[in-house]
């Protein structure tokens, strides 16, 4: 029935694999191993699978690598449908609004930290590379806690920045284009202690 929505057996068993292996690339005789598939479809099918950007492709020790593009729009519902996992396979969004108010209980628990930002794939309709930004003197340990139940959440790696108060306020009055391109951008602010991005 999934072969018949998606058009292609070859390109099934590449999404099974890509989305059960996160963060982990494959080379091209690599994958027609473990999927059982001719090499000439396997390329067909990569070469479709970039082209709609849910796979990326990078080289290594004279190999071409391929492996999911976590970033990719689609993501998560495409990983809750080729999940080995099913227990795993619901993915919540911080789009939902009690999600975002469960983070922002999280993050008001963290001590030393003065404001943080969400964007890119937390916000929907960001396309900034950065999913958060913290800002403060905050325990690294906490920080790394807090990621983690937000990438458990959302099923998919998290881009984040740490940064002290003054090297963001240094940043945001030169308009770094970091910080000026997520504040232009869709983003969210959860906290902000110091009204920091009233004064601008």
């Amino acid at each position: 029935m999934i072969d018949a929505l998606f058009g292609s057996k070859t390109r099934v068993k590449l999404l099974h694999l890509f989305l059960n292996n996160p963060g982990q690339p494959f080379y091209v005789r690599e994958i027609t191993r473990k999927i059982g598939e001719q090499i000439n479809s396997v390329r067909r099918e990569l070469s479709n699978m970039i082209e709609v950007g849910i796979i990326t492709s990078d080289s290594a020790d004279n190999k071409l690598y391929y492996q999911i593009n976590q970033r990719y729009e689609y993501y998560a519902p495409l990983k809750a449908i080729f999940s080995d996992n099913k227990t795993e396979s619901r993915v919540i969004s911080a789009a939902d609004e009690n999600v975002s108010d469960e983070y922002s209980s999280m993050l008001a628990s963290i001590i030393g930290l003065r404001l943080a930002i969400f964007s890119g794939i937390l916000v929907k309709g960001s396309t900034t590379p950065v999913d958060i930004i913290l800002v403060g003197e905050m325990s690294p340990l906490k920080v790394k806690a807090f990621i983690k139940i937000v990438e458990k959440n959302e099923g998919r790696e998290i881009n984040y920045s740490v940064l002290s108060y003054d090297e963001f306020y240094y940043r945001l009055s030169v308009r770094d284009r970091f910080i000026t391109e997520i504040l232009n951008g869709k983003h969210s602010v959860i906290i902000d202690k110091d009204k920091i991005l009233n004064k601008q």
